[in-house]
């Protein structure tokens, strides 16, 4: 994707799916803010309305989809993001992966360190306005249970960071311990997540206002 009206259009074509602006906001790696912003714009030019005038939020949109799409190129960057995580912890034998994009990412870091695999689907995917303090995640019964176990905890990007403390509260309160997460892309530059390091393959970092 090249601009913001490419963005538009995406979040427009998804919308139309039937997708939660919490889904989309986790498909184009964005902020829900940014997600609503750019469903709102496409709703006022596909009803030739004047567009909504809020204002563009700050946020960097991540597209990493040539690697995704390629099976080898997402092992050798879910192999790296292993190696990240592969002296954090000798008891872990559990990878959690954040759906969506999270969770083949953490196939493969679970492949590579010789665990099991859980998901968690988070909160925002049911997400369309209002306090998402409502609402609740869950783990996925076709993989492994918490079980009270040492894990890891893989996603493709940090944009505020409320995803992944959101995951590892879970994790907790099914008795796991996080040990340690990793993600592709960090755009918030954080070092750890609800006192759990945060490790990441790329870290974008803003410079000046964004004016």
């Amino acid at each position: 994707m090249k601009n913001v009206d490419d963005l538009i259009d995406s979040a427009a074509g998804l919308a139309e799916r039937g997708l939660s602006k919490g889904e989309i906001a986790d498909e184009l790696n964005v902020s829900r803010e940014t997600a609503s912003w750019l469903v709102e714009r496409a709703d006022g030019a596909q009803t030739e309305r004047e567009p909504v005038e809020t204002a563009s939020p700050h946020d960097i949109h991540v597209d990493w989809s040539a690697l995704g799409r390629d099976s080898d190129r997402l092992a050798h960057t879910g192999a790296s993001m292993a190696d990240l995580l592969s002296k954090r912890g000798e008891d872990v034998d559990l990878t959690v992966g954040i759906e969506k994009a999270g969770a083949p990412l953490a196939t493969v870091v679970a492949r590579e360190l010789d665990t099991d695999l859980a998901t968690y689907a988070p909160r925002k995917h049911q997400w369309e306005e209002g306090d998402i303090e409502e609402l609740g995640g869950s783990f996925s019964r076709n993989f492994a249970g918490i079980r009270e176990r040492e894990c890891y905890v893989v996603d493709d990007t940090i944009t505020s960071g409320t995803t992944m403390e959101e995951t590892v509260k879970a994790i907790r309160e099914q008795g796991g311990t996080p040990v340690a997460c990793v993600v592709l892309v960090d755009k918030q530059g954080v070092d750890e997540v609800a006192g759990v390091p945060v490790y990441s393959l790329l870290q974008v970092l803003r410079v000046g206002n964004g004016e």
